[in-house]
């Protein structure tokens, strides 16, 4: 007994571990949809009943300053090693833009666009110590570009979902479901309900649900198999709080929320099953207008014998997988400070009296 409760232990650490951590979810789309699908099956027979779903959503916003050559500006003219310093600049940094001109005395600087998170940042660190923009901020240099009489600006530009490293600020989720049952004979009752809608959810709602009840009973050696997985994987790259959060009494204890990269599962799988009732339901939340409102997956399933069962026992093998990848950064580090792998797995077969699992995620700011 003592084992048992130490394993058991164990898993209830493990989940509220991976509820520690710091999950910032992307928000809506400004055109968002709603999809419900209900299902309901008496047949004796064969059946197949498949449901699957995939959906992506990235978030990126970044604040940046723009200086512009005007018609009446002096205009600032570089240097080849100038030219190259803004090339390898421009190359490793989102939002970073210029454009040049070619001018009387040389190529000149046409505009210049910085993200407002680096604007304190050194500009040029390799540049050599001769040039003037040596030891410049890039804020001091759209000041500079300001006494030439550029034409100053402030914007926001967005991303699209990318292959890429994520950008200062931005966030993606990716989310997959599945579920399908199929029956080479037999009697199968099946009522199954789900629910999908985009928009931006807070605590408690989800994004998409699903509900099903099926009971089966074999007929001349037939039997129903079946599976149902959902995915979770939520990404992004810090952020500053005081962007992400909506309530004005939240307090904080750091400046930005960092990076992170955590993606969770659940999954159960029906074999060669003969007769019981099932019971699954699940759902998950990966959309949220600010970063207070955590990301979530639960899902739970039960097994028992039909109510007119002559063993008083489900016939079959039922297995189930739950399992998390995490991975928290501190400050505006790229660096992993926290990482957790769980996993649980189970397995039953022959006369099941009664089968029930649970899981249940949350993983954000405030959980």
């Amino acid at each position: 007994m003592t084992k048992w409760i130490f394993l058991a232990a164990v898993f209830i650490m493990a989940v509220l571990l991976s509820v520690a951590v710091a999950d910032r979810l992307p928000s809506q789309v400004p055109e968002n949809q709603k999809i419900s699908i209900s299902t309901i099956i008496d047949v004796v027979g064969f059946v197949s009943e498949k449901t699957s779903m995939s959906w992506t959503i990235d978030d990126s916003e970044l604040d940046v300053s723009t200086s512009t050559l005007g018609s009446d500006s002096t205009s600032l003219v570089l240097t080849t090693a100038e030219q190259k310093a803004l090339a390898s600049a421009a190359a490793s940094m989102y939002g970073l833009t210029y454009e040049t001109g070619t001018g009387s005395s040389g190529v000149i600087l046409g505009s210049l666009q910085v993200p407002d998170e680096v604007l304190d940042d050194l500009a040029f660190p390799n540049i050599d110590s001769s040039d003037p923009w040596w030891g410049l901020s890039w804020q001091d240099i759209l000041d500079q570009l300001s006494e030439l009489s550029y034409t100053s600006d402030s914007d926001t530009v967005y991303s699209g979902i990318h292959d890429g490293r994520l950008y200062p600020g931005e966030s993606i989720a990716i989310i997959t479901f599945s579920d399908s049952i199929m029956t080479n004979g037999g009697h199968l009752m099946l009522n199954k309900d789900v629910g999908f809608d985009s928009g931006n959810k807070g605590k408690g709602l989800n994004n998409l649900e699903s509900e099903k009840v099926l009971s089966y009973e074999s007929i001349d050696g037939s039997f129903l198999v079946g599976s149902e997985e959902w995915s979770l994987d939520v990404a992004g790259n810090y952020k500053d709080t005081g962007d992400s959060i909506r309530c004005v009494f939240a307090s904080a204890s750091d400046s930005v929320i960092p990076a992170f990269c955590n993606a969770v599962k659940a999954k159960s799988e029906l074999i060669n099953f003969n007769s019981g009732q099932v019971s699954t339901k699940g759902g998950l939340r990966a959309v949220a207008a600010t970063g207070d409102v955590p990301a979530g997956l639960f899902y739970q399933i039960a097994v028992t014998p039909l109510s007119n069962s002559g063993s008083g026992y489900a016939e079959g093998t039922v297995k189930t997988q739950f399992a998390g990848s995490i991975m928290e950064a501190r400050g505006t580090n790229d660096e992993p400070a926290a990482t957790n792998q769980w996993s649980d797995k189970t397995t039953v077969s022959g006369g099941i009296k009664n089968f029930q699992k649970t899981f249940g995620y949350e993983s954000g700011v405030s959980v």
